[in-house]
């Protein structure tokens, strides 16, 4: 067996570059980082070739000190901690202090620096294992730092690198990141010579706008909430084909952390229609005590001290964002109509489409000045369609997804009462069931009756539903139990109770929604309208599709070419 041995610092050095120094971004994160840790107001980033040839990051920081520029390239030489304390709650985006050290183990590194104290500047160079002298340098105050020929020497590791565009776009998107969480300072990409990106010290909304594009501000709505020392805040966005906007910051690091993205999505979980993404940038800043930095080599992931309170925090602040009040409700509709006008197939302005692709569809109800805004029943078309006159126009609702929308909302409000009301049934509804599933209702009799729902053996092989929810009493009794017996059955009880329980009570609220084809009278057509107006997120069905869509009289006279 091979005698054990003290590794040499190079190589000590190397094997850290592994883990810190993917590519050229990973690179440029850590410079870019520690020019946000020097307070620098402006920042310009300089790559030649993707960043494999040159990364080079110059700020108007604090700059470093003469005789400190050594410990700069030294191992575990970090002016950002000092005890254990600190590292429990860090501020700073760099605490390792061996980000230079390993990236200068790698490449060809020299450092520029003056402090605003200093009557000039002074510089060191590094290649692999050799540090240079420190000398005078003439230099502004802040810091330079240039990073040439990535993995020189270790032409086994440069192999592993992509193409040019392919190393520039991750730089890109790490400069994006950086530049979203920090709209206060100034920032400016060049690429192998030419202007890239040019930012201006701006408000955050401005500078969204300008990186992630008009679009996705325009068809956002804003997230604020704190409780607390925490404050979460940002834009929820449109639901999207593909997950191509989702950031989420912890205390101003880009983050991928598991817990937020599942709160993220879970309140968005009722408006994902098919594959869509929901779509967000939000800044969650808290206690640097309660959170955990240290956990990843290249600090992209975190650990919270409470991550179900994190969790909750969130998803409430979201879902409160995509859910506005009755009473902001018009005015966000009127405010989005004026920016979000869309050309169909046949020319019609539709505000409300592009709104209905933010919200998965969830629309806001018109604004109406002297009748309810979804209007008064005509018809009925084809036993689907409601059709409606309001003060606007024609409205079509598709009754059976708006129905199932209002029961499940009202479900839902049971349910976190404590109990769903239920009613007995004049005839069981009995149906054929295998030994698992008798099993699991005799097992499970406790929550069944919180859903309002109760269930017995009539034989060795058969239910019967003796009491369902007031709510679905006249819907599809057998198929909602067979319903909520797979979800126990496959789930269990506390799951199904809580963190399954929007998908549950969507599956009970589809078996009770009035079915196409059913006819209704004008009345019922009314009270389904009213019903409509008076349910939050009603704009939706529970699978994320819409209820209703307006037709203006503007809009039908473009149809049928009055006026010209």
């Amino acid at each position: 067996m091979p005698a054990i041995r003290v590794l040499p610092d190079l190589l000590v050095s190397q094997i850290a570059a592994g883990e810190v120094v993917e590519r050229p971004a990973s690179v440029l994160k850590e410079l870019l980082e520690n020019s946000l840790d020097a307070d620098a107001r402006s920042i310009t980033v300089t790559l030649d070739e993707g960043g494999a040839k040159r990364i080079q990051v110059e700020d108007d920081g604090a700059g470093i000190a003469r005789d400190d520029l050594p410990l700069a390239l030294a191992r575990h030489a970090t002016s950002k901690i000092s005890s254990l304390e600190d590292l429990a709650g860090v501020r700073s985006m760099g605490f390792r202090g061996e980000a230079l050290a390993s990236i200068a183990s790698v490449s060809r590194v020299s450092i520029t620096a003056c402090t605003r104290e200093a009557p000039h500047g002074a510089a060191i160079r590094a290649e692999g294992p050799h540090i240079g002298e420190v000398e005078p340098a003439a230099r502004a105050p802040g810091t330079t730092v240039t990073v040439a020929d990535l993995y020189f020497n270790t032409p086994a590791r440069r192999k592993f690198l992509r193409s040019e565009a392919t190393e520039f776009g991750h730089c890109d998107e790490l400069f994006r990141r950086i530049a979203l969480a920090r709209p206060e300072i100034a920032f400016t990409l060049k690429h192998n010579g030419r202007a890239s990106r040019h930012l201006r010290s701006q408000p955050l909304k401005e500078r969204v706008a300008g990186l992630l594009g008009s679009e996705f501000i325009d068809a956002s709505l804003p997230v604020e909430a704190q409780a607390g020392t925490a404050r979460v805040f940002g834009y929820a966005g449109s639901p999207q084909a593909r997950a191509e906007v989702q950031y989420f910051f912890v205390n101003g690091r880009c983050v991928r952390d598991r817990v937020l993205a599942h709160a993220a999505r879970e309140a968005y979980a009722e408006m994902l229609h098919g594959e869509r993404q929901p779509g967000y940038l939000l800044f969650l800043e808290i206690d640097p005590r309660s959170v955990d930095v240290n956990v990843h080599p290249a600090k992209t992931e975190v650990r919270f001290r409470d991550s179900r309170s994190i969790h909750q925090f969130v998803l409430h602040a979201v879902r409160r964002a995509l859910s506005p009040s009755a009473a902001e409700a018009p005015v966000a509709y009127a405010a989005l109509s004026q920016t979000h006008g869309v050309q169909s197939s046949f020319g019609l302005a539709q505000p409300a489409a592009a709104y209905q692709a933010f919200m998965g569809s969830a629309v806001p109800l018109p604004t109406a000045q002297n009748a309810p805004p979804l209007g008064y029943a005509l018809a009925q078309l084809h036993g689907v369609y409601i059709l409606a006159q309001n003060e606007a126009g024609l409205v079509l609702v598709d009754m059976h997804a708006a129905h199932e929308r209002i029961v499940m909302e009202r479900l839902k409000s049971n349910l976190d009462a404590g109990r769903v009301e239920r009613q007995s049934l004049l005839v069981p509804a009995l149906f054929r069931a295998e030994a698992l599933e008798v099993a699991t209702a005799e097992e499970n009799r406790e929550a069944l009756e919180r859903l309002g729902l109760e269930m017995s053996a009539a034989g060795p092989n058969e239910l019967a539903v003796r009491a369902a929810p007031v709510l679905l009493a006249g819907g599809d009794v057998v198929g909602l139990a067979r319903g909520v017996l797979q979800e126990l059955k496959e789930f269990g009880a506390e799951q199904v109770l809580f963190k399954r329980q929007n998908e549950l009570l969507a599956t009970m609220a589809c078996h009770a929604a009035v079915r196409a084809n059913r006819l209704l009278s004008i009345a019922e057509m009314n009270a389904l309208l009213r019903d409509m107006e008076e349910t939050e997120r009603s704009g939706t069905c529970n699978h994320g599709r819409p209820t209703w869509y307006q037709l203006t009289l503007a809009d039908l006279d473009k149809l049928f070419l009055r006026g010209r």
